[in-house]
């Protein structure tokens, strides 16, 4: 689930922390990173759980509707569709999804509000509409209704921000904001790959692909630490026209980090590694920084070059 974009920069953020606090060491940046790529995981069964919640939350409601009927003896016949969601039931019976959510104890608890409005813009839109009024309903139409939910309700919206901003400080976990609309892909990835005939041991997403994208975080987070001094002595001989002191901190992360996967990665291709720290630049850092980073890696790169310090270099233009 967690790609090399991801780990690139849950290493940038882990380097930003540990220069800033003079006191931490190699063990406790290893350790901060890690605990990054959990929480990172544990979004992923909240937000999957979501499904659980806002059932839930439906339920509660039709049967508030169901009381008001009775007392005053209306015939309104309650459409039941939403809350007997096939999809929706696999969730609830998921063990590995049960199991995350009660060893991590992890609950919408202080984000009901997210529930509450999403259910609100749910019964408003034209696709819950088809969805309920609609003659017959498959279980693939079960799916669908819950990826529309993720796709044109949760991602990119405020209130699901807010809501784990608030869950963040509560549950004690990082970049939950900041990683949601990338979670939100990998839920729409599983209601995908759900079957009718799929059972409570489902598998869910494994936090990573592989083995190689852990010891690939760990491995880039010690060699940007171990060439700290050498990158620096790079980056400042080539500021060419630029305040060694005004350069944004960030600016000088990114590019040490840079440096460390171009130069001790013999596998990874010059221009994956140019062109995902540039993106990352373009997020984290200043409007122009990606121009800055660019610039100051193709000089350091062009030197090397010259040089023949890194065989991958020489197709360097």
């Amino acid at each position: 689930m967690i790609n090399r974009t991801m780990v690139r920069t849950r290493v940038v953020q882990t380097l930003f922390a540990f220069y800033e606090d003079g006191d931490k060491t190699v063990t406790s940046a290893r350790k901060e990173l890690t605990k990054s790529f959990a929480d990172t995981y544990d979004l992923y069964f909240v937000l999957l759980d979501f499904v659980n919640e806002l059932t839930a939350y439906a339920q509660q409601q039709l049967e508030e509707q169901i009381n008001r009927a009775r007392a005053t003896h209306s015939g309104w016949q309650p459409n039941r569709r939403f809350i007997q969601n096939r999809f929706a039931q696999q969730i609830f019976d998921n063990r590995a999804l049960r199991s995350r959510i009660q060893e991590e104890r992890l609950s919408w608890d202080s984000g009901m509000n997210v529930v509450a409005e999403t259910y609100r813009r749910l019964t408003e839109s034209d696709f819950y509409r088809q969805y309920m009024s609609a003659e017959e309903c498959s279980y693939e139409d079960d799916k669908y209704i819950w990826r529309q939910i993720f796709q044109n309700i949760l991602a990119n919206d405020e209130v699901l921000e807010e809501g784990l901003d608030e869950m963040e400080l509560t549950l004690d976990k990082s970049n939950w904001t900041t990683d949601a609309d990338v979670v939100i892909s990998y839920v729409i990835k599983t209601i995908k790959r759900f079957k009718e005939d799929s059972t409570p041991d489902t598998p869910l997403l494994e936090m990573f692909d592989s083995e190689d994208e852990l010891r690939f975080a760990t491995k880039l987070l010690e060699k940007a630490i171990d060439g700290h001094d050498s990158y620096e002595e790079m980056i400042n001989s080539h500021l060419r026209n630029w305040d060694a002191d005004r350069i944004a901190y960030m600016d000088r992360i990114i590019l040490e980090t840079a440096l460390a996967e171009i130069l001790e990665f013999e596998e990874i291709a010059l221009t994956v590694s140019l062109n995902e720290y540039i993106e990352l630049a373009k997020t984290y850092s200043g409007d122009k920084s990606y121009m800055f980073i660019n610039g100051i890696l193709t000089e350091i790169l062009r030197d090397l070059k010259n040089s023949g310090e890194c065989f991958k270099i020489l197709s360097l233009k």
